[in-house]
């Protein structure tokens, strides 16, 4: 269950029965008549584009799973990943990793690009 509430541009992960199904943006969240629930307008990132507003209680939009249809949905929100620059402390620790047995070498794209090489 995602910790933080979902919000307005946010993007999330739309799960059918488990399996990923699409992303979405939320455009809207709008208070229904009955406490709890909203109107949530999302924005589907497929082709064609379109947009579709779900009626979802709050737990809903944070995570929780739902039916429809019989179906078992979820939304998860999307973070996003962590910027590889600021996962190392210092330059040591960078190169403590690239010399272990089984690293994958990082190529810097910046680098590349200020020694001409595109």
């Amino acid at each position: 269950m995602t910790e933080e509430m979902t919000v307005e541009k946010d993007l999330v992960l739309v799960y059918l029965e488990n399996e990923p199904l699409f992303f979405a943006r939320v455009e809207d969240i709008k208070a229904d008549v009955k406490p709890d629930w909203y109107h949530v307008k999302m924005l589907l990132l497929q082709i064609p584009l379109q947009t579709v507003t779900w009626i979802l209680r709050d737990i809903y939009i944070s995570g929780g799973t739902f039916t429809m249809n019989g179906k078992e949905m979820r939304l998860e929100k999307v973070v996003c990943p962590a910027d590889p620059d600021d996962v190392f402390e210092d330059d040591e620790d960078e190169e403590e990793i690239k010399e272990a047995p089984g690293a994958a070498d990082v190529i810097s794209l910046s680098d590349r690009k200020k020694n001409g090489k595109t």
